[in-house]
């Protein structure tokens, strides 16, 4: 079993209060969040850019697996995960990871890239973690 950490630190409450979020590897290391960065335009980042970042690269390394598995050796594939996040009664819910590609497959027809593209998206990780509902736009260029 892999493990990975990640962490966070927040002083003060509520809307006042200002946050920092750190990742085990250090690429992360005391970023600036909070309700400015998450409602707003503050600088630094948010709990729903992250889970973006984590889907688009969750899903496009499976993707980029199963081309290989399927006998394709050159490629390109660019995801951008758009994460979502609604208001449910009080509070909020993330309710939708929309992801749009873009590829070059060489030799690979539409149905055959449709069909592992699918299988990625289901079965990445980040997708099956997820209790939204997970989009995919795809674009074989």
């Amino acid at each position: 079993m892999i493990v990975r950490s990640g962490s966070a630190h927040y002083s003060g409450l509520g809307k006042d209060g200002k946050g920092h979020v750190s990742t085990q590897s250090g690429v992360l290391d005391k970023q600036q969040y909070g309700f400015n960065t998450r409602f707003e335009d503050g600088k630094g980042t948010n709990p729903e850019e992250l889970i973006a970042a984590a889907h688009a690269s969750c899903f496009t390394m499976a993707l980029s697996f199963g081309l290989a598995n399927a006998g394709y050796s050159d490629g390109e594939l660019d995801t951008t995960a758009k994460v979502s996040l609604d208001k449910e009664g009080e509070g909020f819910k993330v309710s939708k990871s929309a992801l749009t590609l873009q590829a070059k497959v060489p030799g690979i027809d539409a149905d055959e890239f449709a069909k592992i593209a699918d299988d990625a998206k289901a079965n990445c990780p980040i997708s099956k973690l997820l209790n939204a509902e997970v989009t995919l736009e795809r674009t074989l260029l």
